[in-house]
This record gives C-alpha cells, sequence and structure tokens, in this order.
C-alpha cells in the first residue's frame, strides 16, 4: 500500500484534485467527493502505466499543511 498526498481545488463549477508525486494524475467531478472517488482510479492508472512502460512509480514524498494567517 502507499498513500499519495492529493490536492483538491474547488473551482467555479467543479472540483479539481491532483497528486504532486504523479505529475500529470488529474481528477475533475462535479462534487468534492466525486473527484476524490475519481483520482483514486486515476492513481491506479497512472501508476499502472509507468510500471507497463518501464518506469520507475515514485514514492511518496510530498506533505501537506494548514497555515493561519491574518486576514487583511
Amino acid at each position: 500500500m502507499a498513500r499519495y498526498m492529493v490536492v483538491i481545488e474547488r473551482g467555479e463549477t467543479s472540483w479539481g484534485a491532483y497528486v504532486p508525486d504523479l505529475p500529470g494524475c488529474v481528477a475533475v467531478g462535479d462534487t468534492r467527493e466525486e473527484a476524490l472517488r475519481l483520482i483514486r482510479g486515476a492513481v491506479e492508472f497512472h501508476m499502472e502505466g509507468l510500471r507497463q512502460g518501464g518506469a520507475p512509480v515514485p514514492v511518496p514524498s510530498s506533505e501537506g499543511e494548514f497555515v493561519e494567517v491574518r486576514a487583511a
């Protein structure tokens, strides 16, 4: 099992998700939950493509953190 960090972004009409450790691995959904469900499948598909192409699968290394700042 590998645990990759996923960045989730809310757009004007949809939600997007991407994996910093897997460049090009993205998903878009109508809801946050759909974007998360789709990115799981995208990660598996992306990793399968890397393996089939003989490329190494990147080891998860990204981390996320929230910081609080005073609003202007």
